[in-house]
């Protein structure tokens, strides 16, 4: 199982970035996947995830209203649409797969793919 996590780069603030998930090995609609990401000095924290079975979202307070998660299956890949970008998203995003429903939790998660750096800065 491999998963390849893409699309970070340099930002303004404001500005917007796609990023994007591919897996090989699995089928992603079968799965929970997850976006999570770390910053220098500070925990892993889980931004949004979408449930395998029904398509079910669920993002972080700190990024509800401008981050949009989305799956597409017929590229057996998942992007994370990020808006509005602002200093404090930046960080090392990663995604992952789980055989649980949609959560934040990352224990739940089993496969890891090797992250996408998103810098904000003027």
């Amino acid at each position: 199982v491999q998963l390849q996590a893409s699309g970070g780069g340099l930002v303004q603030p404001g500005g917007s970035l796609r990023l994007s998930c591919a897996a090989s090995g699995l089928f992603l609609d079968y799965y929970s996947i997850g976006w999570f990401r770390l910053a220098p000095g500070k925990e892993r924290e889980g931004v949004s995830c979408i449930s395998g079975s029904d398509g079910r979202t669920y993002d972080a307070d700190s990024v509800k209203g401008r981050f949009t998660i989305s799956r597409d299956n017929a590229k057996n890949t998942v992007y994370l649409q990020m808006n509005s970008l602002k200093f404090g998203d930046t960080a090392v995003y990663y995604c992952a797969t789980a055989q649980t429903p949609c959560s934040l939790y990352a224990p739940a998660y089993d496969y890891w793919g090797q992250g996408t750096l998103v810098t904000v800065s003027s």
